[in-house]
């Protein structure tokens, strides 16, 4: 039966893995009425809510792009004509996913906003590497950033640089020799250790360890794609387990620490 009362859901889809979805996410899409639906959601995903009609909403940084305050204004619809409405988005909603200004939005207009947290994109590509985004002695802390914004601003990368924690970056191949220089001008250590994480949980992931100064160079030749996610940091150096397989399109790490 329809919803009572104007409500929609937004749901983490993780960040690839259909096997990271959380169980509560399943439940919120089993209930769906209709689901919107980003690029990034793995499709297997959908298997969750065969009920649902499912409306696809695309939203990428340098691709034609469905306009956010079209999204906003399809939910408010469905969701006052009474229907169970799920928007469905890559990672956590509100770690760059645009859930807090949706729920925000949603709120303003008098719906009911549901937020089911996913698993992020930084966190698993780090993990399905082989790094720890913290270890006793080398990091204390955590930094996600990303490196493209509304506005066009540039992150304070000179402030990023003296934070000490590994720096965890969203959106940043386009942005990848910027980045490197403005690092370096820093003050960050050009030896400083780095994996770029392309397709983070997915069959096709590939790894690329590298160093700040090699960063963009390696880049371009390894041919990083997006989406992908930088992380920086000493961490970058470590495995937990083995190293990973080079024919598989991975680069070993220059460093391994047991």
């Amino acid at each position: 039966m329809p919803a009572t009362n104007p409500s929609v859901s937004l749901i983490g889809a993780g960040p690839g893995d259909p096997e990271l979805l959380t169980l509560k996410a399943v439940k919120a899409l089993a209930r769906a009425d209709v689901v919107l639906v980003d690029d990034l959601v793995n499709p297997e995903i959908l298997e969750h809510c065969p009920q649902a009609r499912i409306v696809r909403v695309g939203k990428r940084g340098g691709c034609r792009s469905t306009p956010q305050d079209f999204i906003q204004r399809l939910m408010l619809r469905y969701a006052r004509q009474g229907l169970r409405v799920a928007r469905l988005k890559g990672g956590d909603p509100c770690i760059f996913g645009r859930g807090g200004e949706e729920a925000q939005w949603l709120s303003d207009h008098g719906v009911a906003c549901e937020i089911v947290n996913g698993i992020t994109a930084g966190l698993a590509a780090a993990t399905s590497a082989g790094i720890p985004l913290t270890q006793r002695g080398m990091a204390q802390g955590v930094t996600l950033i990303t490196a493209h914004s509304q506005d066009g601003a540039t992150p304070d990368w000179s402030g990023l640089a003296r934070s000490g924690t590994t720096l965890v970056v969203y959106m940043g191949v386009a942005k990848v020799h910027d980045m490197t220089r403005q690092l370096l001008d820093a003050g960050m250590a050009p030896e400083t250790p780095v994996a770029m994480i392309e397709r983070a949980s997915l069959p096709g992931q590939r790894v690329c360890a590298s160093t700040l100064a090699g960063m963009a160079s390696d880049a371009q030749a390894f041919r990083l794609r997006s989406p992908a996610v930088l992380v920086i940091g000493e961490v970058a150096a470590c495995r937990m387990y083995g190293v990973l397989d080079d024919a598989a399109g991975t680069i070993a790490p220059q460093r391994l620490l047991a």
